[in-house]
């Protein structure tokens, strides 16, 4: 029951939020400053308010406040950590929209400056479960149901690099209207199924219940023609909630079925880069990442979000087929 009212009440917030804040937006003329090579058709989304995600982080905030209060006099505390460790990558967005903003261009933080700040969040998040005893160096294969035992400083590396990975890959990922928030949807329902199904874990259940909330009100605004982006605001912030959720189960293996349209996306981009550079100018897809190349082949905003949206649940699936027996379910 916790779950769904932390849903509805996240949901119910954003909607107002968004009510309040897009008016805001356009006022101060914080609108998307869209890239001259990314598809022509896009420029008319040209000034579109963007940092919408603030509506969402709002949303969450309440949400989760009202429904683990309890559990945080009882010192449960878990919720709040994946929060407040997303809402960190929410404000290095933050930072970067404000930038592209100011001087009406989109180019922001440096990629350097981004990804320094992402990995110091992610180390110290890291070092923090694993203090709080959430986080173990054995790391679990799912449909396997076995851990590999990892020296904790290789684990920390490779945690850390999985974290920014995935924080960045959603936000490659937003490049739609709803297609990042729409993806993210089976992702937060698969986390608040795992929680609501194993025993201890309903702190975690809460939080990605409120998490679709938040995403279901955004959507209100975000669907086709977006009145608001999420900005890179909403979208490393996102990445943050999806990935803390995943080492708060201490399995972040599992992000490889649950963020396979993230890991698409980006290996589009990692990959036309690339061939473009050894072939001197080929490339595999008419536009990465991998959402304009469908673009290109016709394929209508709507229907890009809705196939990609599909994909992302039957992998949310599957990967509840292969974590499930964990605990001997």
């Amino acid at each position: 029951m916790k779950i769904l009212l932390a849903c509805a009440v996240s949901f119910i917030v954003t909607a107002i939020a968004g009510k309040l804040l897009i008016p805001v937006l356009i006022s101060l003329k914080a609108g998307q400053s869209i890239k001259e090579i990314g598809p022509k058709w896009h420029m008319s989304k040209q000034g579109t308010p963007t940092m919408g995600g603030l509506m969402f982080i709002i949303g969450i905030g309440v949400a989760i406040l009202i429904f683990g209060w309890q559990e945080m006099l009882h010192g449960n505390f878990v919720h709040l950590y994946i929060y407040l460790f997303a809402l960190v990558f929410g404000v290095i967005g933050y930072i970067d929209d404000y930038q592209k903003v100011k001087h009406h261009q989109n180019t922001g933080l440096t990629a350097t400056q981004k990804f320094l700040l992402q990995l110091a969040a992610a180390v110290a998040f890291l070092c923090l479960m694993r203090y709080e005893g959430m986080l173990s160096p054995n790391l679990y294969i799912p449909f396997f149901n076995t851990h590999i035992v990892l020296d904790w400083i290789v684990y920390l590396v490779l945690a850390a690099f999985i974290i920014v990975g995935t924080v960045n890959a959603v936000n490659i990922t937003d490049g739609v209207d709803g297609l990042s928030s729409s993806v993210t949807v089976p992702v937060a329902l698969f986390f608040g199924v795992l929680g609501y199904v194993w025993s201890g874990y309903d702190q975690i259940a809460m939080f990605a219940g409120a998490l679709l909330g938040g995403l279901l009100g955004f959507l209100l605004y975000n669907h086709y023609p977006a009145k608001v982006f999420m900005g890179d605001t909403g979208s490393l912030f996102l990445g943050g909630a999806v990935a803390a959720m995943a080492f708060a189960y201490d399995m972040p293996l599992i992000l490889i079925l649950v963020g396979i349209v993230y890991i698409c996306e980006t290996m589009s981009d990692i990959i036309q880069v690339g061939y473009f550079k050894l072939t001197h100018g080929k490339r595999i897809f008419k536009m990465a990442p991998l959402h304009h190349h469908f673009e290109m082949c016709g394929w209508k905003e709507t229907k890009v979000v809705a196939v990609f949206t599909a994909v992302s649940a039957v992998f949310c699936v599957l990967a509840y087929l292969g974590v499930m027996n964990r605990f001997g379910a």
